[in-house]
């Protein structure tokens, strides 16, 4: 069990409205600011969302201070010394507000439609890994090099420099041993995700988020972090947010979309389900137990779990 206790901060994933045009989407923006939403985040797919730079930017103007992030850039779409770039860039235009969400890629539909060749896991974790290394080198003060196997860099000097020092927040989230330990080692926030064996959200992915498996998650994230513990925020993304008097009902209803049995879902880490009050309470177990105190929940939820965040934010 963790012993502290950081305030709760929530987000809103929003990458998928249902109506996507400018006055939309700045109200949506605009709407989560005065609901007392911390951070406005978008995923990063080539279906049928908005590109996540030029959308978070468009946010982060019509307000004043709700943070943006992606959660999370593919690192397989772009180049890292572009991400330097383009994140410098929101974080200097939005003063400091940006969040930068990093993974390997996951969704398979992305490649076989882009044709963006899909490389194995280790590959692409590997260079995952490697472009953090040029995202700090080219967010940092002064000119670098790096020689690696996916990437090289010679004596680059990235333009702007960002706000927030020695760079915007990074987020790096996975379900798996190595991703894990990686951002233990490297993230400012690290978001304890299921893993995705096929490529897709499936019932396969949701069998990794049980809580045991959680448990051994946060075993991987503290052996890794060592001292740097307490100063890592931990994310939990959130599948599925139900507000309901019927949580039972809901709970055996959805048992076998996850592929997993109703006890099972009864403390599953990535889904909330029930009365205000009972969200709200787990949510405080989950902190007490895991340390999640940046919590994300999906678009669609946003006005159903209005008060729950109401009631915990910043507690």
């Amino acid at each position: 069990m963790t012993t502290r206790l950081p305030p709760f901060r929530f987000g809103i994933q929003c990458s998928s409205p249902p109506d996507v045009d400018r006055r939309h989407w700045t109200d949506l923006a605009r709407r989560l600011e005065d609901l007392g939403v911390h951070r406005m985040t978008v995923s990063d797919h080539l279906d049928d969302q908005l590109a996540p730079f030029a959308a978070l930017m468009a946010a982060a103007d019509a307000t004043t201070t709700l943070r943006v992030g992606a959660l999370v850039l593919s690192n397989d779409y772009r180049h890292p010394a572009i991400v330097a770039k383009e994140a410098a860039t929101i974080d200097l235009l939005s003063d400091g507000r940006f969040e930068l969400g990093l993974g390997a890629g996951w969704m398979t539909s992305d490649y076989e439609q882009s044709g963006i060749p899909m490389d194995p896991p280790k590959v692409r974790v590997d260079r995952m890994i490697e472009a953090v290394a040029v995202l700090k080198g080219a967010l940092g003060d002064g000119p670098f090099d790096h020689s690696g196997e996916h990437y090289t860099i010679t004596g680059y000097d990235g333009h702007p420099k960002p706000v927030q020092k020695p760079h915007p927040p990074l987020l790096i989230g996975g379900g798996m041993k190595r991703v894990l330990s990686f951002a233990a080692r490297e993230a400012q926030i690290v978001g304890v995700n299921p893993t995705i064996p096929n490529g897709a959200v499936d019932a396969d992915a949701a069998r990794t988020g049980t809580a045991a498996e959680t448990d051994r998650k946060l075993g991987w994230i503290r052996e890794a972090a060592g001292d740097r513990f307490d100063d890592i925020e931990l994310n939990a993304l959130n599948f599925a947010t139900i507000v309901t008097d019927d949580r039972d009902g809901m709970i055996e209803m959805m048992a076998p979309l996850f592929g997993i049995p109703p006890e099972a879902v009864d403390d599953y880490p990535h889904a909330l389900i029930g009365t205000v009050d009972r969200i709200c309470a787990d949510i405080e177990a989950r902190r007490e137990r895991w340390g999640f105190s940046y919590v994300v929940v999906q678009g669609d939820s946003m006005e159903p779990f209005a008060p729950v965040v109401a009631r915990l934010a910043g507690n």
